[in-house]
């Protein structure tokens, strides 16, 4: 599948590029008391083992703001500060962790927004310019009556434009909606009209599963699309989940290659062998590993090297016997009982082997350029059914 990726200006937040030719990014957000620094790091050591490459935390008042050097230190990814309604906050953030985002229909006349983008370039970070249905400015409801896509989209691009007239650039955006229709219609409207980085999402998706779906959905969409430069799935579960799902996304689509991804056979009536219970154990034991590799786990020896094929490696089992297979080619026969611990310690080998050969995450190059030539400059285009604004300058 080829996607042509948009187009956009690179910002780096802390050692992370985001945006131009970098791979999109995958982070996700504390669920714990940023006040409480000792619970918070915790958490984020979690979500660093699964590859979280930026995590944001809330600071929603001085104490918290107080925690930010201390769990700082502790990490190894870029931290983000995730500030509301009071710009003093993100003035203290702004001396600790790498980006700032505000959102700046929430945090109060201009002048403070002024402060904020003084404070950021006085410690070289970037500001990511976040807007939701929440929180949209009172002239734009009044204007829309609802949180529209269009809505969205005009409080996004008069942020940008009034930054910029005081020559601010370094910054992404995000334009998040709960239901799937509006956030894609909102970055579409938005990515036609600016080159900015963009932070994709959909907010507040829901539960481990629906909000997998519903991210998948949204998310997906915008990616095949080319859009999109940096990932939260957002979801009521625990945030190691958003992250192996925003990679999951990725691996999807070829966008991004990392870990192990298993193919297995969906059950059926011939299968001898626990093959979900299997899949899942594999998921979680093998899921330190960062080389991209298809391990494959089917139930039927007849038919398991034939389907297992695309596989680096791979187990089939039934009427009592075991079979490992290495790109097709059987390897061995192997006792049923010992079929899962010798898989585990295959994929083991074989990953230490790639690394050795110098093979890290495989990251597919994808062009750009055709989204120039929809980028519009005065005239308005046609896109999901819509035509779309010329957005006036705030």
């Amino acid at each position: 599948m080829h996607i042509s990726r948009r187009k956009t200006r690179q910002i780096q937040v802390g050692n992370v590029k985001i945006g131009g030719d970098a791979p999109v990014s995958v982070q996700s957000m504390c669920s714990t008391d940023t006040r409480k620094a000792d619970a918070t790091i915790e958490e984020i050591r979690r979500l660093e083992e699964v590859g979280c490459e930026l995590i944001r935390v809330a600071v929603p008042d001085e104490e918290a703001a107080a925690a930010l050097p201390k769990i700082k230190a502790a990490m190894t990814v870029p931290l983000i500060a995730d500030i509301h309604f009071d710009y003093r906050l993100a003035l203290k953030a702004a001396h600790v962790v790498d980006c700032v985002r505000i959102n700046p229909g929430n945090i109060g006349a201009w002048w403070k927004v002024e402060e904020v983008i003084k404070a950021v370039n006085d410690n070289g970070i970037p500001i990511r310019v976040g807007v939701n249905g929440g929180s949209l400015e009172r002239p734009l409801l009044e204007k829309y009556g609802w949180p529209s896509p269009e809505a969205l989209a005009e409080s996004a691009l008069n942020a940008v434009r009034s930054l910029e007239d005081v020559g601010f650039t370094n910054m992404k955006v995000s334009l998040k909606a709960s239901d799937v229709h509006h956030a894609i219609d909102a970055y579409y409207l938005f990515a036609m009209q600016s080159n900015y980085p963009l932070h994709i999402g959909i907010t507040e998706a829901g539960t481990a599963m629906t909000g997998a779906v519903k991210s998948a959905m949204g998310l997906g969409y915008l990616l095949s699309q080319g859009i999109g430069d940096t990932l939260r799935v957002s979801l009521a579960a625990d945030p190691v989940e958003e992250v192996k799902v925003g990679f999951e996304i990725l691996k999807s689509l070829e966008l991004r290659h990392r870990g192990i991804n298993v193919i297995a056979c969906p059950t059926c009536g011939r299968v001898e062998i626990d093959v979900v219970r299997m899949a899942n154990e594999l998921e979680k034991k093998l899921g330190h590993i960062k080389t991209p590799l298809n391990v494959s786990v089917l139930g039927c020896v007849v038919n398991g090297i034939g389907e297992g094929k695309e596989a680096d490696i791979g187990i089939a089992g039934g009427e009592g016997k075991g079979i490992l297979f290495k790109k097709g080619k059987l390897v061995r026969k192997v006792p049923m009982d010992e079929l899962m611990e010798t898989l585990i310690q295959e994929v083991e080998l074989l990953a230490k082997e790639k690394e050795a050969e110098g093979n890290g995450e495989a990251i597919v190059p994808l062009p750009s350029n055709e989204w120039e030539s929809l980028m519009p400059q005065s005239e308005p285009r046609s896109t999901l059914g819509k035509e779309i604004p010329v957005l006036p300058h705030r």
